[in-house]
């Protein structure tokens, strides 16, 4: 009898029974089912191998040798599954063994990958470490060998792929929808709110819950007129009470009003406590965006005022108060609304006081020029951004991705979307200067290997059950999100975007021409024009919703230079820097006024679509009225605006001010500093130390412009 010695070095009999469900396992991961016939053949080729061997014993290695030959005769499809098996083995070991040494350096050294995770925080080790397995498991079982190749060499940048297989990016959660009639949460029947104060708290809960379940930017869209209505109920009951109690009508009106007021500021401040304190799940603070401005009843205006100057008071003991950055505020600008005499100026004007001291608000044109701003003046719709930058495209009621006709309504509040993969523009074109290829079919090549993963992307999610979330697939969170526990999610994902990120526009230009995109930016545009064009053609025949998107590069901005160098070594201007520039921006060095920024970056603001924003920095220390116009220069512009200052606090005596490394009053090191990350804010230092990666310090330290 032949003996198998095992990998442990023990020995058994050979039992060809064993060889038959090995296969079987293989055709099954490949879809296939072998006949009796087939699965006789290679039982018998296996023993008529080993016989011809005439050994007494044969290793385990020789032996997957001997089936794999079988199969080769049967069916190569099944051979290379069994084979990629028994590689994958091999590999999990090397894979842990990176993962392992990966979790050293976070649970001793830190990681600042991300601005908005703590990793001093056991939870948040944790989220990390899974994160880490997460990615390579996502890389073994989802990518393909080029798309291997593509992520290892550079040439594009899968975002987020600790999470992809799992959930969504980010989103417009429709909190409305949720609270409306009452909602399930936890097992947990939730009536819907008949105060204010009961409101501000659920909302915190379905907030932390459900941004929790998903990566990326969760917005609460136009949280103004989701509060109008709670804020009214709890006014009726404060009069109610107050003229039982006796006083007057008016008298009455006027101490009910101010426990509204009080009301609406403790319910802020206790999101902002709530958001900046309770990680989520995943162990960071989720990316928590609320937008407002444009609700013109009493109650609405009450809710946007006090949002604003409960961030511009900041939180923190007596002496020491700071702004906080969760939520991130966008502030919704209608001319007709906040413009120079209109209904809400005055709101308008509690909202400059906010940008010019907190840098948030930050501002969204719905009535200049452009995309977003036609959605809202043609349909009344608003596209409030997801996160920090991202914008969904249009999804029409009845039509899908065209409006079946006139009074098809697009629909924005509600969706979602899957994630982002994005493109080193620079990496390509020295690629195909490399290589002497035309550079619009090296471009094209990685277009459609990005197209490719998006579509896997949106047949793999449609999979899940709407239990993964039920907040979102099943109390309404989603737009059509009101689907039974363990229905598929499939239906949902019609009117999701998918992503194609774009970064480096200056560095891309000054390989093409050594120009800047001060000094010239037309080959850049040219680009972006065709990424345009191919991406509705993909549109067109895939059936899938896709963006453009401005890719803010917060650790990418290092990454992509790493990248390049290996392959391309160091070129001026191209990859002399620790940081390549985000997006469609001039660099961050260039000595130019805000008004030409806008101006230059403008050239590419509607070929941008899925994520952009704009921004300046303002060396004019607290100017109210040169923030005010350069606002309202850009919301004609039809822009999505950010006030850029850097603000330092001292965190031993309280004193504060712009831009300071040592306090001037008290001496002190002890510097809590924020700044713009690119489209949200960040802390560059607390307590001494920053949460930001190198190459993101060094791209803050040479900012002229931005």
């Amino acid at each position: 009898m032949i003996k198998v010695i095992k990998k442990d070095g023990t020995r058994e009999d050979f039992n060809v029974q064993k060889v038959v469900v090995a296969v079987n396992k293989s055709a099954y991961r490949a879809l296939i089912t072998f006949t009796e016939e087939e699965l006789d053949y290679i039982c018998r080729f296996v023993e008529d191998k080993v016989k011809e061997m005439g050994i007494d014993e044969i290793r385990i290695s020789q032996m997957h040798n001997v089936v794999e030959g079988a199969l080769e005769k049967v069916n190569p499809a099944v051979a290379k599954s069994y084979r990629d098996y028994r590689n994958y083995k091999q590999d999990f070991v090397q894979m842990l063994d990176d993962v392992y040494k990966k979790s050293q350096s976070i649970m001793y050294i830190g990681d600042k990958e991300n601005s908005n995770t703590d990793s001093a925080l056991v939870s948040t080790k944790r989220s990390l470490i899974f994160n880490e397995l997460n990615k390579e498991l996502y890389k073994k079982f989802f990518l393909t060998v080029e798309e291997i190749q593509a992520i290892r060499d550079g040439y594009i940048y899968i975002h987020d792929m600790s999470a992809r297989r799992d959930t969504m990016n980010c989103c417009l959660f429709d909190v409305k929808s949720v609270l409306n009639g009452g909602f399930e949460m936890g097992n947990l029947w939730y009536n819907e709110p008949k105060t204010l104060d009961t409101a501000f708290d659920v909302i915190g809960d379905i907030v932390l819950s459900a941004a929790s379940q998903q990566y990326g930017g969760f917005t609460v869209p136009s949280v103004d007129e989701i509060l109008a209505p709670y804020a009214e109920k709890s006014y009726k009951k404060l009069l109610e009470k107050y003229r039982e109690l006796g006083l007057s009508d008016e008298k009455a009106q006027e101490v009910a009003w101010t426990d509204l007021e009080k009301e609406m500021e403790q319910g802020f401040q206790g999101w902002e406590y709530k958001f900046n304190s309770v990680s989520s799940s995943r162990g960071d603070y989720p990316f928590i965006t609320i937008t407002a401005g444009t609700e013109t009843n009493r109650y609405g205006k009450l809710a946007t005022i006090k949002m604003l100057q409960v961030r511009r008071n900041g939180q923190g003991k007596k002496g020491h108060k700071k702004p906080v950055l969760f939520p991130k505020i966008v502030f919704l600008y209608d001319e007709n609304l906040h413009g120079p005499g209109k209904p809400l100026e005055d709101v308008f004007e509690e909202g400059i006081e906010c940008s010019r001291t907190t840098m948030y608000p930050d501002w969204l044109s719905l009535t200049g020029e452009g995309y977003i701003a036609s959605m809202y003046k043609k349909y009344g719709r608003i596209i409030s951004p997801m996160g920090c930058r991202a914008f969904l495209s249009p999804w029409y009621e009845r039509g899908g991705i065209q409006p079946a006709d006139e009074q098809d309504m697009p629909v924005f509040v509600g969706r979602f979307n899957i994630g982002a993969i994005s493109l080193h523009l620079p990496m390509i074109l020295a690629k195909a200067q490399q290589e002497s290829k035309d550079f619009y079919e090296v471009l094209d090549y990685y277009l459609n290997l990005i197209r490719q993963l998006h579509c896997r992307t949106y047949a793999y999610l449609g999979e899940m059950k709407a239990s993964t979330n039920p907040l979102a697939y099943c109390e309404g969170g989603f737009y059509g999100g009101h689907l039974g526990l363990y229905d598929k999610i499939k239906p949902l994902l019609a009117s999701a975007t998918a992503s194609f990120g774009i970064t480096a526009f200056n560095e891309l230009q000054q390989l093409y021409n050594k120009k800047s995109l001060v000094e010239d930016g037309q080959f850049a545009l040219d680009v972006l024009k065709h990424i345009n064009e191919k991406i509705l053609e993909y549109r067109d025949e895939d059936g899938h919703l896709y963006a453009i998107y401005g890719t803010p590069a917060e650790n990418l901005c290092g990454v992509q230079i790493k990248q390049f160098r290996e392959k391309y070594g160091i070129i001026e201007n191209v990859s002399d820097r620790e940081y390549v520039s985000n997006s469609f921006h001039c660099h961050v060095s260039e000595d130019i006024t805000p008004i030409q920024k806008q101006d230059l970056e403008g050239r590419f603001w509607e070929y941008s679509n899925g994520g952009k924003i704009q921004y300046v920095k303002y060396p004019i220390s607290y100017n109210k009225e040169a923030v005010k116009s350069l606002i309202r220069r850009a919301m004609k512009k039809g822009f999505y605006e950010g006030v850029n200052l850097s603000l330092s606090y001292c965190d031993d005596c309280g004193y504060e001010q712009l831009d300071m490394d040592v306090c001037p009053k008290c001496g002190s090191t002890n510097l809590t500093k924020i700044e713009r990350m690119n489209g949200y804010l960040s802390y560059s230092r607390v307590k001494g130390d920053t949460r930001l990666n190198d190459a993101k310090m060094a791209e803050i330290a040479e900012r002229k412009s931005m």
